[in-house]
């Protein structure tokens, strides 16, 4: 095709996979102990070893892809007459929106005869990713950019992203929750159960108490929101920020409850752009079904 199809890298999705799919992707930037890395995949520093400084104690924060950034990446596919759609992570999370489409009104002056489209993914981690492995499959299948377009902000709303935390240290760290309310949480092994609604934005919608009952409301939630209930035939990713044997758990608890489903669940790692706000012991689980509302 004479497009690009373009993400960030808090798709959540692997340097493989987004190869072998010909999937482009502009890295955020995070920052552990000071020091500036590229959220490129796990490459500068490995997963394990990220969520292991932070349970250690070390210092995280992110940084968006500034528009100086969106300029140059655009310009890279623009300038060999390539056209590009790019989605960017939820704007209920992140302004990278914002600057992705101040760069794409300057390229659109510049180069007046492309086609440079911005779309907010309103999604996140690997259901953003979920959401670019189907329109690779679009793609593929000879479907032009416009029409791919169009396809992507017709359907975004009913990719479902469910997650799951068993550790709240690092929610009471970001101030998403109160410090006592994570005390509190904490002692009574509180693992609250969220979604993401309608704008894009993480919301809680459960409280359980124990990380067995956690693990089997999120495939009830599937369960009441999936394609054709538990006929869904698509793809289910997950992804887990240090905790692998529960988000194993849960693929093999959707594994025997949608056995129509798509080849196996594949299970990537939380970014560290997302993973520094989060921090190790989350799980979430992206699949495709009803429009997602408030």
């Amino acid at each position: 095709m004479n497009y690009v199809l373009s993400c960030s890298s808090t798709a959540d999705l692997s340097r493989e996979h987004m190869e072998a799919r010909d999937i482009h992707y502009v890295c955020f930037h995070y920052y552990l102990n000071g020091k500036e890395y590229p959220d490129d995949l796990g490459q500068s520093i490995p997963f394990p070893d990220f969520y292991r400084a932070m349970s250690e104690g070390a210092d995280t924060r992110t940084s968006q892809i500034n528009i100086s950034e969106y300029l140059d990446y655009f310009e890279g596919f623009l300038s060999r007459g390539l056209d590009v759609l790019h989605l960017t992570l939820s704007t209920g999370i992140s302004g990278t929106y914002n600057s992705a489409m101040d760069a794409a009104n300057i390229c659109r002056e510049r180069y007046p005869e492309r086609k440079l489209y911005v779309v907010d993914s309103l999604g996140a981690s690997s259901g953003y990713g979920l959401l670019m492995d189907t329109l690779a499959d679009k793609r593929d299948a000879g479907m032009d950019i416009d029409a791919l377009r169009d396809w992507a902000e017709e359907h975004k709303l009913c990719l479902h992203h469910w997650f799951f935390s068993t550790d709240l240290t690092f929610y009471v760290k970001g101030g998403r929750i109160s410090r006592a309310a994570g005390i509190f949480g904490g002692m009574l092994n509180i693992c609250p159960l969220l979604n993401m609604d309608d704008l894009g934005r993480l919301i809680p919608r459960s409280k359980l108490r124990g990380k067995a009952r956690v693990i089997k409301e999120i495939v009830e939630r599937m369960a009441a929101h999936a394609r054709d209930g538990e006929n869904y035939d698509g793809k289910v990713y997950i992804s887990q920020s240090a905790c692998m044997d529960d988000a194993k758990a849960v693929a093999a608890l959707v594994e025997a409850r949608f056995p129509k489903m798509q080849g196996k669940v594949e299970i990537n790692h939380i970014g560290t752009t997302i993973g520094s706000h989060t921090g190790p012991g989350t799980v979430a689980l992206f699949f495709w079904g009803d429009q997602r509302v408030r």
